[in-house]
């Protein structure tokens, strides 16, 4: 008979918010086998937390990694207590995620991406361009999306376009003109 695994109330805590990793992606094989896609860099660096929690039905849950591997270019895995396809196939489209506090510590001016989500954006002005809804990569540096009156896209490069980051303070400096 399947384990359930238990349902995990939301974190109290920041450091124990779910920050996501990636997604279950799809079946492999038949023995309970998923496709994992993954958000870190490298891509297998998912493979080095457990547990996982999964998003099903709008709550989180709780699996323990019982192993992962690279696979072609991509990656499966194998959750404890998932012994077949069709609990396997449960779990397709799933988020993945960790406990924030599972994450390595950064150093001093180092920061995760989904900690700078929420932040409040101002530029040297005082004027406030908005609210950080998301990050995304384009290659040569990542870019902040910030929503306020407009939506701006400002480059995360430090010493150029972002200034000062003060996460106590939820503020996030730019040399950013208000109508960029």
């Amino acid at each position: 008979m399947p384990v359930t695994p238990p349902e995990v109330p939301p974190p109290a805590a920041a450091e124990e918010r779910h920050v996501i990793l990636g997604k279950v992606s799809g079946l492999f094989g038949v023995q309970g086998w998923v496709r994992v896609y993954s958000h870190t860099r490298p891509i297998e660096n998912i493979l080095k937390y457990s547990p996982w929690y999964l998003q099903q039905a709008g709550s989180w849950r709780s699996y323990e990694l019982a192993e992962g591997r690279q696979h072609g270019k991509g990656l499966v895995a194998r959750l404890a207590g998932i012994g077949d396809r069709d609990l396997a196939r449960t779990l397709v489209g799933a988020a993945i995620a960790v406990r924030r506090s599972q994450l390595p510590a950064l150093g001093t001016g180092e920061y995760y991406h989904t900690d700078l989500v929420g932040l409040s954006v101002v530029n040297r002005e005082g004027v406030r361009l908005g609210t950080v809804q998301r990050i995304f990569e384009t290659g040569a540096h990542d870019v902040l999306v910030v929503r306020g009156a407009h939506e701006h896209l400002i480059p995360l490069v430090f010493g150029v376009h972002v200034l000062r980051i003060d996460e106590r303070a939820g503020v996030i400096e730019v040399d950013w003109g208000e109508d960029y």
